[in-house]
């Protein structure tokens, strides 16, 4: 414990702390624990209060972007062609290659496993050749920028255990997410807006019932200062940006600067990094009120750049908008975006709805990467389209006629841009089934890792001391995979 750390708890007296405490002794126990786990977190990582740990090396991506397909997209229908689902459409999915995998309760008790082959041709693509689904020709003509992984697992059968494992690290909520554990270690390169940012947006049909919880995005036992701000898909982008009628910003200044040097003087007394937040939010809510209204105004966007991001581009809410305000944020310093899109969840809508979801998501996606290209940062941005599993080799519903497809966590795919990862390649394989990884598997906690080290970190050295345990993203797992770098 070092000087100042006594000198805080020394501010608070046995009869204070007894004295203040309004449920008695069993209360003043419990925030006595609560106290001490705060102090424990807060000694471990002295940089905690005032930034960032910093990067461990020259990093190769400075800001990332995460396109996040809520639901479950099809590996099968969209990224690894399968012809033998084909050959043996309607045929069960041998016991041999199903073996003992887990799936979810709507499909573990089934009788029958019939191959369901690609509701679409997939097509080779670019100079690399990489098949795709033809329902995806706006990234397909990016098919030298991608890096196209489809031996991605997990052990996730459900979608909220599986989003949260990705973007925490544990199937059950409360530790920080990748942008929160990013922004502690890394800081911020823009004094005007949030270090990490968060848009959601849905289907047009609002097929998906999933839904996006806050803590998604949250900051769990890191100081609050560090979870993501979302950005409202309606209304202002932030509650309460405009100053209240008679209010000049001048007077909002004035009140700003009285309420910080009380804040600062409580900082001073007790060392709480709570404290420390509320300061550095009321100066960033202050300073958002003009760097937002010239995030969103797309006067200067040309034609030709919103026409890339289709009809959508300038409609609120929706994944082209998120899109291309993703762009803007990227380009003003913002170093983590993270867009969440539900709508992929299609048990028993497969043949209507996929095509529709390629056709929502195609355009924008690879606007934003063609855009970053375009203005030079491709190379030191990190593009992830990603989800929290696949889907079902096998049809569900009636085995004679299925309409949809299960969760699948056994192998599916994800695709990387720009960030220092080898474009123009395919990483991994995946039986003639698409069911079991026949090389170079991708775990959920290897791709964290991944991310971490495009960004200079070490995914072992980024930690935080929390109730006497230093925690990581990763866990206790997780191996950079070398294979997807350039």
């Amino acid at each position: 414990m070092n000087n100042l750390e006594a000198e805080n708890i020394s501010r608070v007296t046995r009869r204070q702390f007894f004295g203040q405490s309004a449920g008695g002794l069993g209360v003043a126990a419990l925030a006595s624990m609560m106290g001490r786990d705060q102090l424990l977190a807060s000694s471990a990582t002295p940089k905690a209060l005032g930034g960032a740990v910093g990067a461990h090396f020259a990093p190769k991506a400075k800001r990332v972007v995460l396109l996040w397909q809520g639901g479950g997209p099809s590996h099968v229908d969209l990224f690894d062609e399968k012809p033998m689902l084909q050959t043996r459409a309607g045929q069960d999915i041998p016991d041999s290659i199903r073996g003992a995998t887990r799936l979810s309760t709507m499909s573990a008790s089934y009788k029958r496993w019939p191959c369901v082959p690609a509701i679409k041709s997939h097509r080779a693509y670019g100079q690399s050749g990489t098949r795709m689904t033809e329902m995806l020709p706006n990234l397909g003509a990016l098919a030298d920028d991608l890096c196209l992984v489809r031996t991605m697992h997990t052990e996730a059968v459900n979608h909220a255990p599986g989003v949260t494992l990705f973007m925490t690290g544990a199937q059950v909520p409360g530790r920080p997410s990748m942008g929160a554990w990013l922004s502690y270690g890394l800081g911020s390169e823009t004094d005007d807006l949030p270090t990490f940012v968060v848009m959601t947006s849905s289907d047009q049909g609002k097929t998906c019932g999933q839904l996006f919880f806050d803590y998604y995005w949250g900051s769990g036992f890191l100081p609050s200062r560090y979870q993501g701000v979302r950005f409202r898909n309606s209304g202002e982008p932030v509650p309460y940006l405009s100053n209240p009628p008679g209010v000049s910003r001048e007077a909002r200044r004035a009140l700003l600067d009285d309420i910080a040097a009380i804040n600062t003087a409580h900082l001073a007394d007790y060392g709480d990094p709570e404290i420390d937040t509320r300061i550095a939010q009321y100066e960033m809510a202050f300073r958002m009120q003009t760097s937002v209204p010239d995030l969103i105004d797309f006067s200067a966007e040309s034609q030709s750049t919103l026409e890339k991001y289709g009809p959508n581009a300038l409609k609120k809410g929706t994944y082209a908008n998120n899109c291309l305000i993703a762009r803007r944020l990227l380009e003003r310093g913002v170093r983590f975006v993270q867009l969440m899109h539900s709508g992929w969840d299609q048990h028993g809508n497969l043949f209507t709805q996929l095509e529709e979801q390629c056709r929502d998501t195609d355009a924008p996606s690879a606007a934003l990467i063609s855009d970053l290209k375009e203005r030079g940062m491709l190379e030191d941005t990190l593009v992830i389209w990603c989800s929290e599993f696949g889907r079902t080799p096998f049809g569900q519903g009636d085995p004679n006629q299925p309409k949809g497809r299960d969760h699948f966590g056994r192998a599916y795919s994800w695709w990387l841009a720009g960030g220092g990862v080898r474009g123009g390649t395919v990483h991994g394989a995946t039986d003639e089934f698409g069911w079991n990884i026949v090389a170079d598997p991708v775990h959920v906690h290897d791709m964290q890792a991944t991310i971490l080290n495009q960004c200079g970190i070490d995914h072992e050295r980024l930690t935080f001391r929390y109730q006497g345990r230093r925690y990581r993203l990763t866990d206790v797992h997780g191996h950079v995979v070398k294979g997807i770098l350039a």
